[in-house]
């Protein structure tokens, strides 16, 4: 189904700034809103392309992502630019814009619990920091990630930052870390918990079991007392100079890439 939409304020428009802006519309739709030739490309791979939006322009420059994506999708609108440039959140539009389905990640939970080395976050609030984390967690091999209090996975910021690795990644959400914590080490995990405390374990010295995971914190104020109290070590990345702290992305890529070592 092919459609030519040429007015902003086109309900199908309207729908998809809709889940652009909106963690409440994603949940509620069970869609999510990404734009961009390569990382709407890498996404119909492995998710249900609903609807696909895209510039005449954008299909001369994009010829070879705009094809893949026209097959995949259940329908086509061409729009103009004006319209273009209202479904856009960058400085720099490439004219092409898709409606997916969220995965379910039902079928992630058993990849989680058999995977050797897990990496968990909780109550990461900015979302290029959570894309970045699960990007550097796939080139690392990670088996996949836990969640906990995080801002939402299809944030077309953390979307943008993970380079497709939020869709690929086995990733589920938990209402209580110290409670999977507590799961997770009946299952036979070595329950790390990230803190710069100096009391902490330094990472580079800690003996790691077969079966790991590690939590990183907030931004700011790091992990939950109840968090730190319920893991079996407490962790920190050594430092040296005057910096209390990391950001959030840089000490869990430290982190996992000791997990892995």
């Amino acid at each position: 189904m092919q459609t030519v939409l040429t007015a902003k304020n086109n309900d199908k428009i309207k729908a998809a700034v809709r889940l652009r802006d909106s963690a409440k519309a994603r949940r509620e739709e069970g869609l999510f809103f990404l734009e961009g030739a390569r990382l709407c490309a890498d996404a119909a791979v492995n998710t249900q392309l609903v609807r696909l939006f895209y510039t005449e322009r954008a299909k001369e420059k994009y010829f070879a992502e705009v094809s893949l994506l026209e097959e995949k999708a259940e329908e086509i609108c061409i729009i103009s630019e004006e319209v273009a440039l209202k479904l856009s959140d960058t400085l720099s539009p490439q004219g092409i814009f898709c409606v997916y389905k969220t995965i379910d990640k039902k079928h992630y939970i058993d990849k989680i619990y058999n995977s050797a080395k897990l990496v968990a976050l909780e109550n990461i609030q900015d979302p290029s920091n959570l894309g970045a984390i699960a990007r550097t967690a796939e080139a690392l091999g990670i088996g996949g990630a836990v969640l906990c209090g995080c801002c939402d996975i299809y944030n077309p910021k953390a979307q943008r930052a993970a380079m497709g690795s939020l869709l690929r990644l086995p990733v589920i959400t938990v209402d209580s870390m110290p409670d999977e914590l507590k799961k997770l080490e009946s299952l036979g995990y070595t329950t790390l918990v990230s803190t710069p405390a100096e009391r902490a374990e330094d990472i580079t010295r800690c003996d790691l079991g077969e079966k790991t995971v590690c939590v990183i914190g907030n931004e700011g104020n790091g992990v939950t007392a109840e968090t730190a109290a319920a893991g079996m070590h407490l962790v920190r990345v050594p430092m040296k100079g005057r910096a209390e702290s990391l950001n959030a992305s840089m000490a869990a890529a430290i982190i996992m890439w000791e997990l892995m070592r």
